[in-house]
């Protein structure tokens, strides 16, 4: 009996420490279950403008083609003098029309970019600041064992906030009230399409046949395999070590990340980049005697590393494999670029389509492959390596070849450009912050003074060669001087302090016009420069 005793005083504190234990573990994380609704303002003026159909027959609508690389380095392509993937389908594409020195773009991570991309307008002002979250911590055990027990690497997890539930989950995306450039050519009478990686929301309302395509072919989701085969001798497959490449390749092709035409999901094989290359032909075979809006935003070079035998063969001198089937899917993305072109030309179309490419943000330096050099930092930061891309426009008997267009250009610019050359116009109950390029270009304007980012607490501006960066978390600031330090090596904030204060007070003033976040973002990314650290939300 006494030893009973004992152990009855032993085991039940351990099994009240225990309970609690689990109790806390498993309690659920308080959940947010607003949905996020249209601007009702911003809906009805879209919806009025849209119906302003165009019913003119004698003007010849020119084509529009805009091709979008993944995470493509500025100076991982030939264009830009680089020496490791040689992208000659690129080269010749830029040499045929204008190569932009200094291209922006609106973001340094994809969704949030591409929402600047489609609307010409900071995506910050209709709240699209954030990756879209495809799930949140459910209770305490999921939080701190991704805090604490995960190597995230340099991704790290915010403070624990009150979480989007799956109903609100579910409105995340592309606000329904923004007009797309897909809106706008159709409008103008265009078949529109698009062919690749959509990421701007996967629900009902939000999918590409809710925001202005007629046509669809590629997947939700923001990766997915470029093919499911894992034993397949025609493909390389390379892995990498961080968190993020493990949930790519075991999330790759389900859910979300299914490849789908329209609506159907498509259980095809094929290299993707290459299916892309010949859905894109297809659709202009198809469209080749009217008027045509063409979007392929290729997945190519994000990660999974995957590439086909045939390209990784034309790097026998690269010795590491990682950089070597990185050159290799930049090889093959630049002759599906290729074969876009020479489909053009081959119906005769070169003198009515304009043909735009950009990449989305800059190289992820966090795969190994590039490092953006000589620009600094990369994907996610408002350094150069992170904003500053490869960009370029042509179009035959429009633009001259061989242009050089050496001032800041963003790819806000591209919406602008597509309004102006299809004649929609622009709809007066909102503020665009593009440009018309083919008129900058060939009326040689500076096309923006001052180009705005922000990300959370992360921001920065540049305003004619002057640089200002603010750090996320620690709200640390850089100074740069661009004409002189494009590599931003040299802070200059501490001998120039009133021109920080001046930039400060043109962000702030950029601000005002900007809204909240509109979904809350999971991590931020942790960037070590050495003695710098520099933070940014995701």
């Amino acid at each position: 009996m006494a030893n009973y005793k004992k152990i009855t005083k032993i085991v039940i504190p351990i099994l009240i420490v225990l309970f609690l234990l689990a109790a806390f573990l498993f309690w659920p994380i308080n959940t947010d279950g607003t949905l996020i609704k249209p601007d009702d303002k911003l809906a009805e003026g879209k919806a009025a403008f849209l119906a302003q159909k165009d019913t003119s027959a004698s003007v010849k609508k020119p084509n529009i083609i805009i091709l979008l690389a993944d995470d493509l380095g500025k100076y991982d392509i030939s264009l830009y003098g680089g020496k490791a993937a040689p992208t000659p389908q690129i080269d010749s594409l830029a040499a045929s029309g204008v190569t932009f020195t200094d291209g922006y773009v609106s973001a340094s991570i994809c969704s949030p970019s591409r929402a600047g991309l489609l609307t010409g307008r900071y995506q910050e002002r209709f709240g699209h600041e954030y990756q879209p979250g495809d799930r949140y911590p459910k209770n305490n055990l999921e939080y701190y064992a991704f805090k604490y027990l995960i190597n995230t690497n340099n991704w790290r997890l915010n403070n624990k906030i009150n979480y989007p539930n799956e109903a609100s989950i579910a409105t995340q995306g592309l606000p329904q009230s923004e007009i797309t450039f897909a809106d706008l050519a159709k409008k103008e009478g265009y078949n529109t399409a698009i062919i690749g990686k959509w990421h701007l929301g996967h629900n009902k309302g939000f999918f590409p046949l809710d925001r202005g395509f007629d046509y669809h072919y590629g997947f939700y989701q923001a990766f997915s395999l470029y093919t499911p085969e894992d034993d397949n001798p025609d493909i390389i497959n390379h892995h990498h070590k961080d968190f993020t490449d493990k949930m790519i390749w075991g999330n790759g092709r389900v859910g979300i990340g299914q490849i789908r035409l329209d609506t159907t999901i498509i259980h095809d094989k094929a290299y993707l980049t290459e299916t892309f290359a010949d859905e894109a032909e297809a659709f202009i075979d198809k469209n080749k005697n009217k008027p045509f809006l063409l979007y392929v935003p290729f997945n190519a070079p994000h990660t999974p590393f995957q590439v086909r035998k045939k390209y990784y063969d034309r790097f026998p001198n690269v010795k590491d494999e990682n950089k070597r089937v990185y050159y290799a899917m930049i090889s093959a993305l630049d002759d599906a670029i290729g074969r876009i072109r020479a489909k053009v030309k081959k119906e005769g179309l070169e003198e009515n389509t304009l043909i735009i490419f950009a990449s989305d943000n800059g190289g992820a330096d966090y795969t190994f492959a590039t490092t953006n050099a000589p620009l600094k930092g990369g994907k996610f930061s408002h350094f150069e390596g992170g904003i500053n891309v490869p960009f370029a426009l042509s179009w035959k008997g429009k633009i001259k070849p061989h242009t050089v267009y050496k001032t800041p250009v963003s790819s806000l610019d591209i919406f602008s450009t597509i309004a102006s050359v299809t004649g929609s116009g622009l709809p007066k109950d909102r503020v665009y912050d593009g440009v018309d390029l083919i008129d900058v270009v060939n009326n040689n304007k500076e096309a923006h003074k001052d180009l705005y980012w922000r990300s959370g607490d992360a921001k920065a501006i540049r305003s004619g060669n002057w640089k200002l960066i603010i750090s996320g978390k620690t709200h640390e600031t850089w100074l740069y001087d661009l004409s002189k330090d494009k590599s931003e090596t040299t802070d200059l904030a501490s001998k120039n302090p009133e021109k920080v204060k001046e930039l400060q007070t043109a962000l702030q003033t950029w601000e005002k016009g900007l809204v909240k976040p509109l979904w809350p973002n999971l991590t931020y990314y942790e960037f070590d420069f050495g003695k710098q650290k520099y933070f940014v939300d995701l």
